[in-house]
């Protein structure tokens, strides 16, 4: 009889728990876990215009090498994204036609990127390669954290528009 409630009660614990998680992620929430924002439940706000400068934004990384490098590398997480990533969190600080230069830090038109040093190797001493620079074409929009070993867009390039979610709004957040 006990065994019985038991394998109730854990049962019905897990249920729970995955209804509970099924209804965030219907309503748009998520929880991230990477240093580059603050960890903890994050909203997907549904962006109802084109993505501007300053808007701090879901995106879904685009299929490509670069970015399954990056997974195997451990700079991304595994997610429901395309190429099976996790959405980026990351701010929008070059929208199409600006012009981007990386040196030892980020300039766009000309202005300094704040906190956007650019490092030759990653955390675990292997060599990473930063963005060439350049125009952001039609379409893209060129992303940044102020974390210093953020994998943003010093690395790895404007983005699609497409990728997108929406914009990212902290719940239930902390600062470790």
């Amino acid at each position: 009889m006990r065994r019985a409630s038991a394998i109730i009660i854990i049962t019905g614990t897990a249920l729970g728990f995955l209804a509970a998680v099924g209804t965030a992620w219907f309503c748009e929430f998520r929880f991230n876990l990477t240093p580059s924002e603050p960890l903890g439940l994050w909203r997907i706000i549904l962006l109802n215009r084109p993505a501007r400068n300053g808007d701090l934004v879901f995106v879904c990384p685009p299929e490509s090498t670069l970015f399954h490098k990056a997974l195997e590398r451990g700079y991304l997480r595994r997610g429901l994204c395309r190429g099976g990533y996790a959405p980026l969190i990351k701010s929008v600080v070059a929208t199409s036609g600006q012009h981007i230069k990386i040196d030892t830090h980020v300039t766009v038109d000309g202005t300094p990127v704040t906190s956007s040093a650019v490092r030759k190797s990653d955390g675990n001493g292997r060599p990473v390669s930063p963005f060439s620079g350049g125009v952001v074409p039609p379409g893209f929009i060129f992303l940044h954290s102020p974390f210093a070993s953020s994998y943003d867009s010093r690395y790895f390039g404007p983005v699609p528009v497409s990728g997108v979610l929406g914009l990212a709004r902290p719940v239930l957040v902390c600062n470790p």
